[in-house]
């Protein structure tokens, strides 16, 4: 009799937790399917202006019309993206709360110095929105006619290079290739790409890096001489300046990349529904039109790929953010 009691109490608890099993998968369900039930809150973790706020704002104007529900975009600037990145890794799970995350916030500062997260296993990853490349560019009047010339001149007389900031990818860009061509020259970082710019086209710094986006301007103006762009073939707008690649720096084919990521273990079908979402957005005719005049080539990964392409980037980025930050130091 203590045998079928003891064997009924086994089978009872088995069952018990198969059923406590199934009711929270039925809730996980539940919870995507009805998801979204209530305003969604892009982050995005730089000042209004940019190449992140952009793409912040057209996911917030792109993806109301299939999700059914406003998405507002909230700017939390600080500290190359870490401050609003940070937010959103301590917020709920729960697909409400997002960030435009990238190239800056998720690779190169924390290789460069340690961050409040880990960019990989403290978000969900959900879809890469894509990103200008940089462009290498020099006053007008300086003797640097291209790249061959600027890097001679580097060795004759002391240089500096403006970008918009410590850490930011046209930083450790412009460091990468500095070690390519064995050149010196002295970093000036700025608050942003706008500041830096201005002062080239003043003529205030010989040299400055930036996102097409913010150099597009002058250069149409003919205000500042581009001397290479890191993208990885010639972009139709500007088709007489070339790719660092066609020039010998292979190494330096690169785009200031931006994302959507939200909190670690948000729920699967949430996940798979933004990224299907945000590639379907990505792809529209009018905001197909838009990127390219700014430079940007969308992608078009699901989650997975995407969290490899950040882990790749990690792996390729790193070594040269940490000379950067160790120069810094010195």
């Amino acid at each position: 009799m203590q045998r079928r009691v003891r064997k009924f109490s086994l089978h009872q608890s088995a069952r018990l937790v198969l059923c406590s099993w199934a009711a929270l998968m039925y809730a996980t369900v539940a919870q995507a399917a009805d998801w979204p039930s209530k305003p969604i809150r892009i982050i995005v973790p730089y000042v209004p202006g940019g190449s992140a706020d952009m793409l912040g704002r057209v996911l917030a104007q792109k993806l109301p019309d299939t999700l059914k529900q406003s998405v507002v975009v909230e700017n939390r600037p600080g500290f190359t993206g870490v401050i609003g990145s940070e937010l959103v890794a301590k917020s709920t799970p729960d697909g409400y709360t997002l960030v435009i995350s990238g190239v800056g916030s998720h690779v190169d500062a924390p290789s460069m110095t340690r961050v409040p997260y880990d960019p990989v296993n403290d978000f969900t990853h959900i879809a890469l929105l894509g990103g200008p490349p940089g462009v290498l560019a020099v006053t007008n009047v300086s003797p640097a006619r291209d790249l061959k010339s600027l890097i001679a001149l580097s060795k004759t007389s002391p240089l500096s290079f403006g970008s918009a900031g410590t850490g930011t990818h046209g930083h450790i860009t412009m460091e990468m290739f500095k070690l390519a061509a064995n050149m010196e020259m002295t970093h000036i970082p700025y608050k942003g790409a706008g500041q830096a710019v201005g002062d080239l086209r003043a003529g205030h710094i010989p040299v400055a890096v930036g996102t097409l986006v913010a150099m597009s301007q002058q250069m149409k103006a003919g205000a500042i001489r581009p001397l290479a762009i890191t993208a990885d073939r010639r972009v139709p707008e500007f088709p007489d300046v070339p790719t660092f690649a066609e020039l010998g720096y292979p190494m330096v084919v690169a785009t200031t990349w931006f994302s959507l990521s939200g909190p670690a273990r948000m729920p699967e079908d949430v996940t798979r529904l933004l990224n299907l979402e945000v590639r379907r957005a990505m792809k529209s005719a009018d905001v197909r039109q838009r990127l390219v005049l700014e430079g940007i080539e969308a992608s078009d990964m699901d989650s997975a790929q995407f969290t490899d392409f950040v882990r790749s980037e990690i792996v390729r980025w790193g070594p040269a953010a940490k000379r950067a930050a160790l120069a810094k130091s010195g």
